[in-house]
């Protein structure tokens, strides 16, 4: 065989590898979107934002945290559940969810101040405003509150919900591998495909929408009611972020704590969130599920997810997948968020059972404050502070800022 034909088939093997190398690049990049999907589109259908601009801000925002944080951790930015609540809240009280954004990208400020704050007087100093006493019970509220949205969109259909939380569930406590990652977005499609049987679903926004089209982004308004009902939610998932990183540090085997450091992701979060309320996304966080597909694959590379971000960038272009979106039954959406915000209310739970806090009357009056103030409202306690005529600070955000100064000021008395 001549040196040159050895040369060509060569050449041809390496194609061949490149190829195939970037196909299972591709595919583990699918993996992390299909992980990630089904709560990040979840939150812009229940607050009434923009599927396909939840979408491209999320890849925008984890692209924005990948250049912060010097490409060194794995972590895609989706959808915050924290902020449902608030943003729900907003929309109701100014009838334009434009005020929300505004709100949004103010508390990305506040996550690039605190990041500021961290780089200069440490990670442990901050995190000692922030104790499981008060963090515990506040993402206990942020999963109750969110309870009877889930319910009442459940109540459309009570059989279509039923399904849909059953397979959720039978795929989370029973599911092996990343099939078990999977939970959300195959008990939608299960969900989805009955109601197409028993003929519930509009069409419409599908056979409507366009193959390719600009997502419509919307520009934000800013009213200093709305951003003091939407801000303080940064104070309880301040310590979810650190969670978060800590945990995906914990699997690949590195403490991105340090390199890049924390000041760096809450830049990355905050920029990212900032772009959100920007465009008309939600606020976006670190998504512990592509975490998870981390811990399946072994794969820690960062660029995987860096394709994902512009995967889902790419279809929130496409009008056909928005047009889907919007056409899932509420109570399919409703069925599967019952599961979702029950988890967030136990992670709750299991952080301050997690974190062995001491049950003396310090630590039982912070944890009371904090679960009387955010979940008062639905039992008829309404504790409130007046900011405007029709706008009061209540519920998480209030819950929020009284359980980090109460803390604080009695752990300064009892010294």
């Amino acid at each position: 065989m001549s040196e040159k034909a050895i040369n060509v088939s060569e050449v041809n093997t390496q194609s061949v590898s490149t190829a195939f190398n970037q196909l299972k690049r591709i595919i583990l990049a699918a993996q992390h979107l299909i992980a990630m999907f089904g709560a990040t589109v979840l939150v812009p259908i229940l607050t009434g934002m923009n599927s396909s601009v939840a979408l491209v801000c999320a890849g925008i925002g984890t692209l924005i945290f990948h250049l912060c944080t010097k490409g060194k951790v794995p972590v895609f930015l989706g959808s915050s559940f924290a902020f449902i609540p608030v943003i729900i809240s907003v929309g109701e009280i100014y009838g334009d969810l434009a005020y929300a954004q505004g709100g949004i990208m103010v508390a990305g400020m506040m996550y690039v101040l605190m990041s500021f704050i961290v780089a200069a007087i440490g990670v442990e100093r901050v995190k000692s405003f922030f104790p499981s006493q008060v963090i515990g019970p506040m993402i206990v509220v942020i999963g109750l509150n969110l309870v009877p949205v889930a319910f009442s969109m459940a109540s459309n259909n009570f059989m279509l919900a039923g399904v849909t939380l059953a397979t959720a569930l039978l795929i989370t406590f029973f599911g092996k591998g990343f099939f078990k990652q999977l939970a959300i977005i195959t008990a939608v499609i299960v969900g989805y495909v009955l109601s197409l049987k028993m003929g519930v679903v509009d069409m419409t926004p599908v056979t409507s929408a366009g193959w390719f089209q600009m997502p419509a982004f919307t520009t934000p308004k800013f009213d200093i009611g709305a951003i003091s009902i939407i801000a303080p939610v940064v104070l309880a998932v301040f310590m979810e972020h650190i969670g978060d990183i800590t945990t995906n540090g914990t699997v690949v085997g590195k403490n991105f704590m340090e390199d890049p450091g924390l000041n760096r992701t809450l830049i990355g979060d905050g920029l990212a969130t900032m772009v959100a309320g920007l465009l008309g996304g939600p606020a976006n966080t670190t998504y512990g599920e592509n975490t998870g597909v981390l811990a399946i694959t072994k794969n820690y590379d960062p660029s995987i997810l860096r394709i994902t971000a512009v995967i889902a960038i790419l279809l929130g272009t496409i009008g056909k997948v928005g047009g889907f979106l919007q056409s899932i039954p509420q109570a399919v959406m409703g069925g599967i968020s019952l599961m979702l915000f029950s988890m967030i209310s136990l992670i709750g739970v299991r952080t301050i059972r997690d974190s062995k806090i001491k049950m003396d009357i310090k630590n039982v009056i912070i944890m009371a404050a904090v679960l009387i103030i955010g979940l008062g409202g639905n039992v008829g306690i309404n504790i409130a502070i007046p900011v405007t005529e029709q706008v009061s600070i209540a519920g998480l955000s209030l819950a929020a800022l009284v359980g980090v100064i109460l803390n604080k000021i009695i752990y300064s008395v009892a010294k």
